[in-house]
């Protein structure tokens, strides 16, 4: 058995993580409920490394309705989540220590969001100095960082469901442009984009329509789907993980 000491110091880090990925897929099993669709709970995915967990997903057993199910289905995970990674890395900000930069670890991007926060909790932060982030904090980094993976426009992931509600077959050409930016900031950011990039490409392209493929979302609905690729914007970070200079 490990150190106890230890394992209770990663509890906050696991409780926070589990938290965020729990709700974002009840978020997705309450929505898809209440349009009648059967779904099953959420599975929770372990790693034996890394993280601990590879995330989790819900299996829909049943065809999506229309648009408007595909759509509100879609984007009901990446807002629940939010409502927890956010106060998340908040909290964790405040509980975060200001320490002098050095080159030793490997560093995290900042997305706008997390920025925007961080000045909020912390302010700015003077030259020569960095965040030695809080667990409850790097848990909500990790909430941001997956949200915004699920929200890319790709085969069945949700901001799949999202473009091909506002899309329709069109979808296929956001998909197919994705994948060749992920190419590109694997080749000039981070090499893992190339990974996503080469999953993209295992999904697929193409993704099964609603039993009403016809009806199109309702104008409220379009600028929600729009909303959900402006949080992409505020989510994502093109070097998420990085060697500081110096190492």
């Amino acid at each position: 058995m490990g150190d106890p000491r230890a394992l209770a110091a990663g509890l906050p880090f696991a409780a926070t993580l589990l938290a965020i990925l729990g709700v974002h897929e009840l978020g997705h099993y309450f929505t898809a409920k209440a349009y009648g669709i059967q779904v099953t709970l959420p599975y929770f995915i372990p790693a034996p490394i890394g993280l601990g967990t590879f995330g989790a997903f819900i299996r829909m057993k049943s065809p999506v309705t229309d648009r408007k199910a595909l759509l509100d289905v879609g984007i009901a995970g990446p807002l629940a989540g939010l409502v927890l990674a956010i106060p998340a890395v908040l909290v964790g900000l405040r509980l975060s220590t200001v320490v002098p930069a050095h080159g030793a670890g490997v560093g995290l991007g900042t997305s706008l969001l997390f920025l925007a926060l961080q000045a909020v909790a912390v302010g700015p932060i003077p030259d020569g100095l960095d965040i030695l982030l809080h667990p409850v904090a790097f848990a909500g980094w990790i909430g941001f960082f997956v949200t915004a993976l699920n929200l890319l426009p790709l085969g069945q992931l949700d901001g799949g469901h999202i473009a091909y509600a506002l899309l329709g077959r069109r979808h296929r050409q956001v998909a197919m442009g994705t994948a060749g930016l992920l190419v590109a900031l694997g080749i000039f950011f981070w090499p893992g984009w190339l990974v996503w990039a080469v999953l993209a490409m295992a999904m697929g392209f193409r993704h099964p329509p609603p039993l009403d493929d016809v009806t199109p979302l309702d104008p409220r609905r379009r600028l929600l789907a729009l909303g959900a690729f402006a949080l992409l914007l505020l989510l994502i970070t093109p070097a998420p993980f990085f060697f500081p200079e110096g190492m």
